[in-house]
């Protein structure tokens, strides 16, 4: 398909969604979009991923750290160039639709809509067991319908409390890193000691650590509250993901320093666990403390940009065009917000979604394949398609080298959608865009 012109409201051109009425406010900077980026992937991935990821690669683990960063950064790349062409809500459901044709853009809005929702219940969910154990699903409840509140009332409060959330989260890794390093059972020798994972297990590693990465997608997916998007996006995100690539190497190696992998790999809460082998045991409550303001921020994170992608998704009719409305004083998707605030409290009281994050990780590799599918166009020559080939295979190989279950449910899910929307399409009720 031919790539249409870029457009700065996504909108169909028809139904409530179209129109000047409906765009959102441009009141996000660089400074906003990076804090909001850092938001979503210094989050509670980094408090839990390391041990699943070091039982799969074993002293390989850096190694695959390393193959995460580097599909990241190619698909964050692509992701850049696409968003500064398309300033519109919704990331790669709009890149894939502009580029490659409305099914690639749906399918795309499918993987991060399904899969992102699971993972704002797991975030919850995170939130209540290190909050009050004994009551996680009151307290994830509880988390959501707060966080959904302050996304109601507008994305400059959203970014004000991500600042905040950051900044604890940063201060709470850096003194894990400090104490770590610092103390007599540190050891560099711990870094590339013990059995190897081999290459499958590195690749697993690899797809497990990707989902901690994966949130500089909404610096992209809220592209139409971002001023002087064609310069702000290209900048934050490569800063966003240079700074979140750096604090996870310096916390994976102070951890491995004092554990080594196997003690990593069978680390129920990998970093209280490295403190107390530090000798610091009472610096356990204020991770703890880190680990649920984190969760808190990557749920605040995760709830913006489900919203987004669903209000994009609303204006093409693939889901119910109420979704579509913003509101007039607090220029918001606030149905799309409640929409999703509802589903993931309903989730998050009733369900355990911990095995969800596997199919999320699934999706998300999904969604940015097709963001580096819809990037190749963009460069007639051969070194400018390099980062999008790069990321394109980088994902495919990673979401078919996760956990057998996790790739089987998620390639159902996919399966669920793509029958959904041919049955759409059959009725007449999808956007011929």
């Amino acid at each position: 398909m031919a790539p249409t012109s870029p457009r700065p409201d996504s909108g169909s051109g028809s139904g409530p969604g179209s129109g000047p009425a409906s765009e959102l406010r441009r009141t996000l900077g660089v400074g906003d979009a990076v804090v909001i980026g850092l938001g979503s992937m210094i989050g509670a991935g980094i408090f839990a991923a390391l041990g699943p990821a070091a039982r799969a690669a074993g002293s390989g683990l850096l190694i695959g750290l390393a193959v995460a960063a580097v599909v990241a950064y190619c698909n964050a790349t692509s992701s850049a160039r696409l968003a500064a062409l398309y300033p519109a809500s919704g990331g790669t459901y709009v890149y894939g639709r502009e580029r490659l044709g409305p099914f690639w853009g749906y399918l795309a809005g499918w993987s991060f809509v399904v899969g992102k929702t699971a993972s704002c219940a797991a975030m919850a969910l995170t939130v209540g067991a290190y909050v009050w154990p004994g009551q996680a699903h009151a307290v994830a409840v509880a988390a959501v319908v707060a966080l959904t509140a302050v996304n109601y009332g507008g994305v400059q409060k959203s970014a004000l409390l991500t600042r905040v959330i950051v900044a604890v989260v940063l201060a709470v890794l850096a003194s894990v890193v400090v104490v770590c390093l610092g103390s007599g059972a540190s050891d560099a020798g711990r870094l590339s000691s013990g059995a190897s994972g081999g290459a499958g297990g590195v690749l697993e590693a690899a797809g497990l650590l990707f989902f901690a990465f994966a949130g500089y997608a909404r610096i992209a997916t809220l592209g139409e509250e971002v001023r002087d998007p064609a310069r702000t996006i290209p900048r934050a995100i490569p800063l966003a993901l240079g700074i979140a690539l750096a604090v996870y190497a310096c916390v994976a190696v102070a951890v491995l320093s004092v554990l080594g992998a196997e003690g990593l790999g069978q680390a129920g809460a990998p970093l209280t666990d490295a403190v107390r082998a530090a000798g610091v045991s009472g610096l356990v409550p204020v991770v703890r403390v880190g680990a649920a303001v984190a969760a808190l921020g990557s749920l605040l994170a995760l709830i913006l940009g489900v919203s987004r992608t669903t209000l994009a998704m609303a204006r093409d009719r693939h889901l119910p065009g109420a979704l579509a409305a913003v509101h007039p004083r607090f220029q918001v998707p606030h149905r799309a917000e409640l929409a999703v605030g509802a589903v993931v409290a309903v989730l998050a009281a009733t369900v355990d979604v911990r095995g969800a994050i596997g199919f999320s990780s699934f999706g998300v590799l999904a969604y940015y394949a097709v963001a580096n599918a819809s990037a190749w166009p963009l460069g007639s020559a051969p070194k400018a398609r390099v980062v999008p080939a790069v990321g394109l295979l980088g994902c495919v190989v990673l979401a078919f080298a996760l956990p057998g279950v996790s790739v089987v449910v998620g390639a159902g899910v996919m399966v669920v959608g793509v029958v959904a929307y041919g049955v759409r399409r059959r009725v007449g009720g999808v956007s011929p865009r």
